[in-house]
């Protein structure tokens, strides 16, 4: 962490504005409050990644959020580019000041320079990638991939810097840490998985019944602990180890793996403040 806030810090005085990319799902938790005071000065734009899966009326209410606190937020799918194509005009019209000015003095064709933000499985290698219109950033869904800063000509005289995604050493909110590990931002190979997802049930129960009832094909599960749907979802899925007993670990794995991509439908696990 400390060498990334350096190189962050290095490369400020690089850039005219910071894109900030977070989680859909989760935007406070997804947001590392160590590089909020390193940016703070920067003109910044904020990506909603991953709003396919995010639930929509909620991602709506962060955009307003942001919106009534004067930043611009965009919803985006880097998977299937909707709404990517808005960033590069909400970009000029965060920096019109500045492109105003560079023309007055004669200097229109300096390229915009934009630094892009975000901590591990965010959805910002994708976004870059969708940006530059071919894989340039590496990719893939775990975190940690990308290593360094990296520059992308992305047009219309708009410059992308790449930098690591990482996360703060320590959660003072153990709520952040589970939202972060449900999202898949923290290692598995770290965590009590089966533990996890009994706290993700707990969550998804209580606020997204009926796309556990879907997903599942299970019902009657109203009053029953995290313990219980978890053998539900096992004997539902046919994941029986000898003696007919539910394989609690493959089924939790499961579970997680299908919040992750989606499959459990469009699932929000945060609200914006009120403001």
């Amino acid at each position: 962490m400390a060498k990334t806030r350096r190189l962050i810090k290095e490369s400020l005085p690089l850039v005219d504005a910071v894109c900030e990319i977070l989680d859909a799902r989760i935007p406070e938790s997804s947001r590392n409050p160590e590089l909020s005071d390193i940016i703070a000065n920067k003109p910044k734009i904020v990506l909603l990644c991953k709003s396919d899966i995010a639930d929509e009326r909620i991602t709506r209410l962060w955009v307003d959020y942001y919106k009534k606190n004067k930043v611009i937020a965009l919803p985006v799918d880097c998977r299937s580019g909707k709404n990517v194509k808005l960033f590069l005009p909400a970009v000029k019209e965060l920096l019109k000041e500045k492109i105003k000015r560079n023309s007055e003095k004669g200097i229109g064709r300096m390229p915009l320079r934009i630094m892009v933000v975000g901590i591990p499985n965010t959805g910002k290698s994708s976004f870059i990638n969708r940006m530059a219109g071919k894989t340039k950033a590496a990719v893939q869904d775990k975190p940690g991939v990308t290593r360094r800063n990296s520059w992308f000509a992305v047009g219309n005289g708009v410059e992308l810097l790449d930098t690591p995604g990482v996360l703060w050493p320590k959660f003072d909110d153990p709520a952040v840490g589970d939202k972060l590990a449900f999202t898949g931002s923290v290692k598995d190979t770290i965590i009590d998985t089966q533990a996890l997802c009994l706290r993700l049930l707990k969550i998804l129960a209580k606020d997204y019944p009926q796309n556990l009832k879907t997903r599942y094909s299970i019902d009657g599960f109203e009053g029953k602990t995290p313990n219980e749907l978890l053998e539900m979802i096992g004997k539902k899925r046919g994941m029986l180890i000898s003696g007919g007993e539910v394989d609690t670990q493959r089924a939790a794995d499961t579970v997680l793996d299908e919040y992750r991509s989606g499959k459990l439908g469009r699932i929000s696990l945060e609200r914006p403040p009120v403001i």
